[in-house]
């Protein structure tokens, strides 16, 4: 499974450690994924999405109902 938000579509960024003697090896951040599972009442069942913490808060601003349709629009299986 990929390190990637289904609402907020974050993915990994690269970049470089650099060391005390400047030695540059490459390195990667991954968005903070949460596994979590929410209630969608127009679905009559649970769905578990795979989102980041700024996902959370976007679900909790705009409602699931909103953010689940998004997601399917796009054409991802939820």
């Amino acid at each position: 499974m990929s390190a990637r938000c289904q609402v907020t579509g974050a993915e990994p960024s690269f970049g470089n450690n650099v060391s005390h003697s400047n030695r540059h090896t490459r390195r990667r951040w991954n968005p903070n994924l949460q596994s979590h599972k929410f209630w969608v009442p127009s679905l009559g069942r649970t769905v578990t999405l795979r989102v980041s913490t700024k996902g959370l808060k976007i679900i909790d601003r705009r409602g699931i109902e909103s953010v689940v349709a998004q997601i399917q629009a796009r054409g991802e299986k939820v």
